[in-house]
């Protein structure tokens, strides 16, 4: 579903939504795949799936602190296409192409553009390759995009065994959200392809419960039956899954689908996602609801990638209460604080000189 005639069959679009798909151009274009149409409700705009993938008018609006490239990636592209940030892995944009676009998404300024910089070429992967090859300290290697799951078979298999090839790089993860919006493309081919180049890890990107389908059940079930560890990649976005409820049911049933909850994103400042963003002490509130209310595999970091390219910052609720003598003192979920013998530690000396200041 690409147009606003395809969208107005599909839905009973709001005046907003059908104005602001009306004025779009450029990058980031409305793409969504007829299945994951389904699953959205078709007359209510307020509906969680539906608001994360047709424009509204607040996409035009640049508030302050927003950015088009907010986590510096191009200028820690290497070469076209590839991210060398951390001292040890490169990000691989293997394509600018995805099956369906969120409006919040990281990198709107290059993703569905035919014949931008980002379109699969082998000329920009064997540039990007030799890169890898030329750099001995490159020990892992996340291939995104776009959505690498997009590509078709036999040139994701060129790029994995060129990848494996190189004998310095170790981890190879891929990062799609196919599984969950196009989850027919996850064929028995697609599984025996990613399965000749074990070892492979996958992060899934969720967004909320809705999508935990039949058809999405029996995708993460094949890639897990094919030994391809599955972990999840969530970003918080007000009014879709910004609560402890929602993204409880969501982690619980990522766990039921041998998906490990490993990534909560505060939502980047992309230009026009002011509507998206919850103040950064909702991520705390929701672990905070989490930890020890559940188990623990179902409780993921809650990250902050920071601006202009300082990577992941991961935050967490504090439960340091201080110190008294050789005692450090720390809260528990529900609130209560406990004594931890700690003779030769210093952390929480500093909170008990406040107080006692």
């Amino acid at each position: 579903i690409r147009t606003l005639a395809q969208l107005e069959h599909a839905f009973d679009l709001s005046a907003d939504e059908r104005e602001a798909t009306g004025r779009h151009t450029g990058s980031l274009p409305v793409g969504i795949t007829p299945y994951y149409a389904s699953l959205m409700v078709r007359d209510d705009p307020r509906d969680p799936l539906r608001r994360t993938h047709i424009p509204v008018g607040q996409e035009y609006l640049r508030t302050p602190g927003e950015s088009d490239d907010p986590l510096g990636e191009d200028g820690h592209a290497a070469v076209p296409g590839l991210v060398h940030r951390y001292p040890d892995r490169v990000l691989f944009l293997a394509t600018g192409f995805c099956s369906t676009y969120c409006r919040y998404c990281t990198r709107s300024r290059m993703v569905g553009e035919p014949g931008g910089e980002y379109s699969f070429s082998y000329s920009q992967w064997d540039k990007a390759l030799a890169y890898i090859e030329a750099h001995p300290e490159i020990r892992d290697v996340l291939v995104s995009g776009g959505d690498p799951l997009t590509i078709a078979d036999d040139k994701l298999d060129y790029l994995l065994g060129r990848l494996k090839a190189i004998d310095h790089v170790e981890f190879v993860r891929m990062g799609s959200k196919v599984p969950v919006v196009l989850p027919q493309r996850i064929t028995r081919n697609l599984i025996r392809t990613l399965k000749k180049h074990s070892p492979l890890w996958l992060s899934i990107h969720f967004t909320h419960p809705s999508e935990l389908s039949p058809e999405v059940t029996e995708a993460c079930s094949r890639l897990a039956d094919a030994g391809i560890p599955l972990g999840s990649q969530t970003v918080l976005l007000k009014g879709v899954n910004d609560s402890v409820d929602t993204l409880k049911s969501l982690f619980h049933g990522l766990l039921m689908r041998r998906v490990r909850p490993y990534y909560l994103y505060q939502c980047d400042p992309i230009s026009g996602s002011a509507h998206f963003r919850t103040p950064v002490e909702k991520g705390l509130e929701i672990i905070r609801g989490l930890r020890g209310h559940t188990t623990g595999y179902a409780v993921p970091t809650f990250v902050v990638d920071a601006p202009g390219g300082g990577g992941k910052i991961p935050l967490l609720p504090d439960y340091v209460a201080g110190r008294d003598g050789d005692d450090l003192l720390l809260t528990n979920y529900e609130g209560r604080v406990y004594r931890y013998p700690d003779p030769d530690g210093t952390l929480g000396a500093a909170l008990a000189q406040g107080r006692a200041a």
